[in-house]
């Protein structure tokens, strides 16, 4: 596996092509902010197991990135069905319904800020984290294979959800947070998924209309109070130079665990990660060392690199 130097070989790099909010270079190797709760809404990517499944290899280890960044600060992070601050749920959408798989009763991320504000307000010692967007390019892209959208639609619709994405960090803004961490979706293009429906441009195009509307609507709220973490970026590194992380591949899914319902939002019976285990893995492999667990959401150590870049960039930041 490789070291965590290597890890932050990456970061300078990162901070020049993540278009994070605010100028890289600090001297520091130690964080200013010292949060002592996080407060995390978003979509499959950032789940952490709200109806007992988190989207990856579910093996009992911190296999969520959301988790691995406030494992990073000595804060432990559990799902809100378990009482805890993670609201994330699978499949959900930024603002529309149904989910990606066809269900109307999984909370958006504005009603998953709903819920959290009903009840609760935010400190000056939390940090929120606020991922989504895959499922939205998942929803969409299916619905333009399936003709029920145009192109044109496909794309002004991903920047619609970029749009509404950021709506929802100037929310959480307004109503007291003085940290927010926020990601778009990765890039689904570099994922088996693509290739499987041979859409690769497509997707790479729906991602960018996303993010850069995101993006744009963020750049105002400033980087002292909001910071974007390139989750495209990073993950693109793991796709494309899986050796350089300590993965060998970086092609195909890990799972084999089929849904035969519409599982991700992928189609019936496609490979869902929300049923994998160790025990549902390709034959003699060591699940780890793969950068997919099914065709679009990654392995644990995948999730664990992603929360380990984006707690090195808000060292870097904040």
């Amino acid at each position: 596996m490789a070291a965590n130097w290597m890890r932050r070989t990456f970061v300078a790099a990162a901070c020049a092509s993540a278009a994070l909010l605010t100028a890289c270079g600090s001297s520091s190797v130690d964080s200013a902010i010292s949060p002592d709760r996080f407060v995390v809404f978003g979509d499959g990517l950032a789940d952490q197991g709200q109806l007992g499944h988190s989207f990856t290899v579910n093996d009992g280890t911190i296999n969520s990135w959301p988790a691995e960044f406030a494992s990073r600060y000595d804060v432990t992070l559990t799902p809100s069905s378990q009482g805890g601050t993670n609201y994330a749920y699978g499949n959900a959408r930024i603002a529309q319904t149904p989910d990606a798989a066809g269900n109307a009763g999984t909370p958006t991320v504005v009603q998953q800020i709903d819920t959290f504000l009903g009840s609760s307000q935010f400190t000056s010692n939390d940090l929120v984290v606020i991922s989504a967007g895959v499922s939205d390019v998942i929803a969409n892209t299916m619905a333009y294979l399936n003709g029920t959208i145009t192109e044109d639609e496909l794309m002004a619709n991903a920047a619609q959800a970029g749009a509404d994405l950021a709506a929802q960090v100037t929310r959480v803004i307004n109503a007291g947070a003085t940290h927010v961490v926020v990601t778009g979706t990765f890039d689904l293009s570099r994922t088996p998924w693509a290739k499987q429906i041979d859409k690769e441009q497509l997707l790479t195009q729906v991602m960018l209309a996303l993010n850069n509307r995101l993006k744009i609507d963020i750049n105002s709220l400033g980087g002292k109070r909001v910071l974007y973490v390139d989750a495209a970026y990073q993950v693109n590194l793991f796709q494309g130079s899986p050796g350089s992380y300590g993965f060998q591949n970086s092609d195909v899914a890990v799972c084999t665990s089929v849904d035969s319902g519409p599982g991700i939002g992928t189609g019936n019976n496609q490979i869902s990660s929300a049923l994998c285990t160790p025990n549902t893995v390709l034959p003699n492999s060591s699940y780890n060392l793969y950068v997919f667990a099914d065709n679009v959401y990654l392995t644990p150590e995948a999730n664990r690199r992603l929360g380990d870049y984006a707690h090195d960039i808000v060292v870097q930041q904040w």
